[in-house]
């Protein structure tokens, strides 16, 4: 396991930190439960309420995809197990969707102050985080929203397939991929480090016919 942040919260790059939770699915020990496989672990500020109640219908409705890319779900309040129960209970009842993931009861406040997740305009409860984690236990993305605006299922399941390409192809993803208005599903090379790196991409360029529109900027098919 890597150092834990020296920043007083996980951020992007940092060993996701130790701790043991309480869920609706018991006792869980993160990030070791995960071990070898990709987490989301997402928070709300409550159960109960509207916005929340949208969310987690949609994160259980998209499951199924966040399993095959071998992501598990995990969220998180400041409630009670009882509470997430009665929760997740009226969710299946009112709106036929039976929540499948568990989820922290963080009644301190503990695991969401180590997190981050509870900020000074929020009171006492979590804002709406999502911490993408690899298999490796590091954190890979970190996203906040307001209690206001509900979390897009499509982005963070895009992030997750974006940081899975970037590592199996050593590429990086272009704005709004795999739907860039310019260049499609493509992939962008790293851009070299140095001069000898940089003459030799413009070569490889040329010898694979990738799409180069300057020696730090070159496009090419995931394929190629």
């Amino acid at each position: 396991m890597e150092e834990e942040s020296q920043h007083g919260m996980p951020l992007i790059g940092d060993a996701f930190p130790e701790m043991e939770v309480e869920t609706t699915h018991g006792t869980l020990t993160l990030p070791d439960e995960y071990e070898g496989e990709w987490f989301v672990l997402f928070s709300h500020p409550g159960d109960f309420t509207p916005v929340c109640t949208t969310e987690f219908v949609a994160f259980e409705q998209r499951r199924e995809e966040f399993e095959e890319l071998g992501a598990n779900l995990i969220g998180l309040s400041v409630d009670r197990v009882h509470s997430h129960i009665k929760w997740t209970d009226w969710i299946e009842e009112e709106l036929d969707v039976d929540i499948g993931f568990p989820i922290i009861a963080d009644e301190s406040g503990r695991v969401g102050t180590e997190l981050g997740m509870i900020h000074p305009g929020a009171g006492t409860s979590t804002v709406r985080a999502v911490f993408i984690v690899d298999p490796t236990s590091t954190v890979r993305t970190v996203l906040y929203y307001p209690a206001e605006a509900g979390r897009n299922m499509d982005e963070i399941l895009r992030t997750l397939r974006a940081l899975q390409t970037a590592d199996e192809h050593e590429v990086a993803t272009p704005a709004n991929w795999p739907e860039n208005d310019d260049f499609g599903d493509r992939v962008l090379l790293p851009p070299p480090s140095d001069d000898a790196g940089a003459k030799a991409r413009v070569e490889e360029a040329e010898e694979k016919g990738y799409d180069q529109r300057d020696w730090w900027f070159t496009l090419k098919e995931l394929d190629a």
